[in-house]
């Protein structure tokens, strides 16, 4: 009896459950809904953008070790948004103040020449991973916000029946619901921002390790240099 009133006076679709929520769950709905929202605008820009970046990459690396005159290369991409040209830029002027004097220092030319490009890199790997903090954040917050929910409808639906005195499944089964829909929201909001998170860190990765041996294949060819110039 309890099963035929429930499914003739309740509806359970996720608006009609947001619409009956309370003033304290709808705010946890709408805030996860917003950071979900916000979590795949991230996640589509991030795959768009590290895929734009590796690509362009690829490019300046190959032609760069095609060149024969670094500093004519450097006219033409020295200016670049691009990390890794960042890193060759960085590698280059600091090559230039090292080696103005007239008797430069080898060593002492070798190891600023490694603290810039490493500073560049690590300079560079920090911008791109600005937005990924959001990412962990969500993952880890979300689930216990939607679980504040849950809590604070599954209290809604005791004082219920308290106050009607009825521990039937019609009484309780509302809030319940709402309770549900709100660990839903947050479970949607945090696994795909966990998921992507970890992919997006492994790409960083990679693509750090990408700058780091660009940068000591530069610093080689700039030690040989320096050693003819010697």
């Amino acid at each position: 009896m309890d099963l035929l009133i429930l499914s003739q006076g309740a509806s359970f679709s996720p608006i009609q459950l947001f619409l009956d929520a309370d003033l304290v769950v709808k705010a946890v709905i709408i805030g996860l809904a917003l950071a979900s929202i916000w979590v795949w605008t991230i996640i589509v820009s991030f795959v768009l953008k590290i895929r734009g970046i590796n690509n362009q990459s690829e490019a300046f690396e190959r032609e760069f070790w095609r060149t024969e005159d670094v500093d004519g290369y450097f006219k033409q991409h020295g200016k670049s948004d691009l990390p890794i040209a960042k890193v060759f830029a960085a590698g280059l002027a600091e090559w230039r103040r090292s080696t103005a004097v007239k008797t430069p220092d080898r060593q002492g030319t070798r190891e600023r020449l490694a603290t810039a490009m490493d500073s560049s890199i690590a300079a560079e790997s920090e911008k791109l991973a600005n937005r990924l903090n959001f990412l962990a954040t969500t993952g880890a917050v979300a689930p216990f916000v939607g679980l504040f929910g849950t809590v604070w409808g599954i209290m809604r639906s005791f004082a219920a029946i308290a106050a009607e005195q009825n521990s039937s499944l019609a009484v309780v089964a509302p809030g319940i619901a709402e309770a549900l829909f709100a660990t839903a929201i947050g479970l949607f909001a945090a696994i795909p921002a966990v998921i992507a998170y970890n992919r997006f860190s492994h790409r960083l990765n990679q693509y750090e390790a990408r700058m780091g041996r660009f940068a000591d294949g530069f610093h080689g060819l700039l030690s040989r240099e320096l050693e003819r110039e010697g």
